[in-house]
């Protein structure tokens, strides 16, 4: 994709590409892994949504899905305003969108906290718009919360991590914590991507260090 000058910031809404009013391809019926459904609108009964953008989301989404308790995932765009954007326009820094991972959990089985803990353990959440060589708004750091609990939760963990980051010399977290906002689907070579290609880009530059537990 060619460099712009909307990659660092955040494209403000007038100036975002139009998008379309509906999915504009097919995705696949069932997760490549955990053969759970992919479109997952609506989640079995007890069951919850969690949100997060951590860099490119092919090995975001493998990190999730191997978590016990994880029911399905899948990779998206969230946070920005271009309706049902494709990849390239979400590239070219003009959607807003951050890269997405979507994932349907079971509390009984894993917490919120542990989820939010393996988020931040698997990137480096201080910087910005980017994550490693990967440079852009779609690359930033995020968790969209889907409720009041998961907020607070997000907001304990994050205030837990600050302090360790600080003693290694790392600056101030950049995630943006906020309400989920509206999830769009990518395309289906991007669901399940490091299963199709297992050779595939894993981007992710972890700092080793843990999050303190409660």
């Amino acid at each position: 994709m060619l460099f712009s000058k909307y990659k660092n910031q955040i494209v403000e809404p007038e100036n975002a590409l139009a998008g379309r009013a509906d999915r504009p391809f097919a995705l696949a019926e069932r997760h490549k892994v955990l053969d759970a459904p992919l479109v997952t609108d609506e989640v079995p009964a007890g069951y919850e949504v969690a949100l997060f953008g951590l860099g490119c989301f092919w090995g975001a989404e493998e990190i999730f899905w191997q978590i016990p308790g994880v029911w399905s995932t899948s990779v998206g765009y969230a946070g920005g305003t271009t309706p049902h954007p494709s990849y390239e326009e979400v590239c070219s820094g003009r959607t807003g969108h951050t890269e997405a991972v979507r994932v349907v959990y079971d509390p009984a089985k894993v917490s919120y906290g542990d989820l939010v803990a393996a988020f931040y353990e698997v990137h480096d959440p201080t910087q910005g718009m980017r994550q490693g060589n990967d440079i852009g708004t779609q690359y930033r750091s995020a968790i969209y919360t889907t409720s009041e609990e998961q907020a607070q939760v997000a907001k304990e963990v994050t205030e837990r991590y600050q302090p360790e980051l600080t003693k290694r010399g790392y600056g101030a977290i950049t995630t943006e914590v906020k309400r989920a906002p509206a999830y769009y689907y990518a395309e289906d070579y991007h669901q399940q991507y490091l299963i199709k290609n297992p050779f595939g880009y894993r981007c992710h530059s972890a700092t080793g260090i843990k999050v303190p537990r409660g």
